[in-house]
């Protein structure tokens, strides 16, 4: 038997050399080293629970415990050394034990498959990934939430169809995606939850033979549960599909929000201006500050769900339990996290620094946006809505027939729409006071944002924990 097999993980049953070629195609120990510690800790669980069903000594366990802590030094210390034959983190990690250690190292793996143990490192790598997301997310709102109480008062136009509607506040626009991250957040919260479940002891496909106490396993790694059935276990990725996911959807909110700030920051808006942390320039007009933060964040956003997508393909034909096209779960995982990460921290940024043009937004508020108001008011003289909606529309009309804008009509002129307006109509065109009408429960008016403002703040306490 050629010795580069024999140290393989699998090499007994196989005689000769791997085509080198085939060799490279089957590794993964270019990204799943990324999990060194997840499968170190791994390790060190399954040797205390074969110490404690009697398949190693103590001694033994002593042994390679001890030697595990060397190799996480190494790792640790950016000095561990891959060799040509590591084709995975868990090869790489028992070939370096037993060259710590001896023989003792070739009882770590009894009972243990790659498929429990990858899977294992999989949902420990998973589980405090989610974390850090978790923490970036709640940065994110924060910063939006307290941008939005400082800048309040600012009123500027909200748009619906690309179109100008109806004033509100600054503040109200903002909340609105933090909201959306709220529920990205509470998502994530419950996919940790499915992720931290305990696949190891399932082995390849059957199970584990050697009464391997999983509850303590469950235990030592802090899962919350023990997995059901050996065969779903090992080769189930629903938490990795559900992952690709929320990054899909995390970064859907998050690119609608920089395609509205990047419209926000042009000439034509003059509503907000980017810091020059998160602009460029352009290497043939030097007039250009390009908000490529944003254009970025956009992009990154199609990243994310072609990785989505694309595992979801890999996943559909594949038969029941373990097959290689699983080591596609890794990349994805990685990649995803990689650039949501990434993403999350440089939002975070953009929101922070940004400055806006309270007075860009002030004038680009004009009075047709207040034709629905028009409408209001006859509803509050007892005009049925659908007749005062279309009075109102007559109004708009008759300002455009003119030349005019809508609160330049005369009484008289309006007269024509409605009998019902009166002298006190004047009142109708007030932007701050159009915006202080909204004050039910979720509505643009000062009271309404201080209380989404307030609802805020106590969930981020309550989900900081």
């Amino acid at each position: 038997m050629a010795d580069s097999e024999g140290n393989k993980l699998w090499g007994g049953r196989f005689v000769g050399d791997t085509d080198p070629i085939m060799e490279k195609f089957n590794a993964s120990i270019t990204y799943d080293r990324r999990m060194w510690n997840a499968d170190i800790q791994g390790s060190k669980a399954y040797v205390k629970a074969l110490e404690k069903a009697k398949l190693v000594t103590e001694s033994e366990m002593d042994d390679i415990l001890q030697g595990l802590d060397k190799v996480s030094e190494e790792w640790s210390k950016g000095t561990f050394e891959i060799k040509p034959n590591d084709e995975d983190i868990h090869t790489a990690n028992e070939r370096r034990l037993k060259e710590l250690i001896g023989s003792a190292a070739g009882k770590l793996h009894t009972g243990r498959s790659r498929n429990d143990q990858v899977v294992t490192d999989m949902r420990l790598w998973m589980r405090d990934a989610i974390s850090t997301l978790k923490d970036d997310v709640i940065q994110l709102i924060n910063t939006m939430v307290e941008r939005s109480a400082a800048e309040i008062d600012v009123l500027f136009p909200g748009y619906t169809h690309m179109q100008r509607a109806q004033p509100i506040r600054w503040s109200h626009w903002i909340l609105s995606y933090a909201v959306a991250l709220t529920r990205d957040t509470e998502q994530l919260e419950e996919i940790r939850t499915r992720v931290n479940v305990l696949p190891l002891g399932s082995g390849a496909i059957a199970g584990n033979p050697f009464g391997i106490d999983r509850e303590f396993l469950r235990t030592e790694l802090s899962f919350d549960a023990v997995s059901i059935n050996s065969m779903d276990a090992t080769g189930q990725r629903d938490f990795v599909v559900e992952f690709l996911f929320w990054a899909s959807l995390c970064l859907t909110h998050l690119s609608r929000m920089a395609e509205d700030l990047l419209l926000y920051s042009t000439k034509e808006f003059s509503f907000i201006t980017l810091s020059d942390a998160y602009s460029t320039g352009s290497s043939l007009m030097p007039q250009k500050k390009n908000a490529d933060s944003l254009e970025l964040i956009r992009g990154k956003a199609g990243r994310v769900f072609g990785r989505c997508a694309g595992f979801l393909m890999t996943m559909k034909g594949l038969p029941s339990t373990y097959n290689k096209d699983l080591q596609e779960d890794k990349e994805a995982m990685f990649d995803c996290y990689d650039t949501a990460h990434a993403v999350l921290q440089v939002t975070t940024g953009v929101i922070s620094t940004l400055k806006i043009n309270p007075g860009a937004m002030q004038a680009a508020l004009s009075p047709d946006m207040l034709a629905t108001d028009l409408a209001y008011y006859l509803v509050r003289k007892g005009v049925p809505f659908r007749e005062a909606h279309s009075c109102s529309g007559k109004a708009v009309f008759l300002a455009e027939s003119k030349n005019v804008s809508l609160n330049e009509l005369t009484l008289q002129d309006l007269h024509t729409a409605s009998p019902q307006f009166d002298s006190d109509v004047s009142a109708v065109w007030d932007y701050t006071s159009s915006v202080e009408q909204y004050s039910a429960p979720g509505g643009t008016a000062k009271n309404s944002v201080t209380g989404q403002i307030q609802h805020l703040r106590s969930w981020l306490a309550k989900h900081r924990k």
